[in-house]
């Protein structure tokens, strides 16, 4: 989710960590009060700070979820999932996409512009 919709949907978020505690994950960095914030990176040509929503670990393995939400700026969120996910290929972690109820459709058209083939978590 980009900058300006996490202000509106920090319930959204809190879910997510929930569902993660539930399945397991642990040392949650999340993007939101009441929990550590996780490392932010600096995209050289553009100059956005892309921070992802949420970062956990389950099996020694470091895990980078984006919670994937309606938006009127796709193109920022487009380049910040693809960035997630050469991230997470460099450096051998895992990402993931959470979604919701009324946001599958918008989801899965985003990841088939990406050609990303993954499974949005579904919350």
């Amino acid at each position: 989710m980009i900058k300006r919709d996490k202000a509106e949907n920090t319930v959204v978020i809190e879910d997510s960590v929930a569902h993660l505690k539930r399945n397991g994950f642990v040392n949650i960095k999340a993007d939101i009060e009441g929990y550590e914030t996780p490392k932010s990176y600096l995209k050289k040509g553009t100059g956005n700070v892309v921070t992802p929503d949420i970062v956990a670990e389950r099996a020694g393995l470091i895990h980078y979820f984006d919670v994937s939400l309606k938006s009127s700026r796709p193109g920022l969120l487009k380049s910040k999932w693809r960035f997630l996910e050469v991230l997470s290929r460099m450096k051998n972690h895992r990402f993931k996409i959470i979604t919701r109820r009324g946001h599958f459709s918008f989801t899965n058209e985003m990841l088939s512009d990406l050609n990303m083939n993954k499974t949005p978590i579904k919350i």
